[in-house]
C-alpha cells in the first residue's frame, strides 16, 4: 500500500474512531515514555512521538509539541554555545 492510499484509508474513517485510536496509540506511548524515564530506555523519545500522534487529532497536542519544539531548540543552542565556549578558551 501507498503511503496516499493508506491517507485516504485513515481519513475515510469517522472522526470518533480516529480519535480513539490517536489517543489509544499517543497515550500509550506517553505512558511508555514516562515508564522509560526512571527505567532504562528511550524514555524522551517515546514522550515526543506520543505527542506527535496525539497532535494528529488534538489541538493541545500541537501546541505542547510547538513548546517542546521550541524549548529543545532552545536547550541546543544554548549547549552549542557552552561547547564552543569551551572548545575556544582551549
Amino acid at each position: 500500500m501507498s503511503r496516499a492510499t493508506l491517507r485516504d484509508a485513515w481519513a475515510s474513517l469517522p472522526h470518533p474512531i480516529r480519535w480513539v485510536g490517536v489517543a489509544a496509540v499517543g497515550g500509550t506511548l506517553i505512558i511508555a515514555g514516562l515508564i522509560l524515564m526512571v527505567l532504562p530506555g528511550p524514555g524522551i523519545p517515546l514522550l515526543v512521538l506520543g505527542l506527535v500522534v496525539l497532535a494528529t487529532e488534538f489541538a493541545w497536542a500541537q501546541r505542547t509539541l510547538l513548546h517542546v519544539r521550541r524549548q529543545s531548540s532552545a536547550a541546543w543552542s544554548s549547549v552549542t554555545k557552552r561547547l564552543n565556549r569551551k572548545g575556544s578558551v582551549s
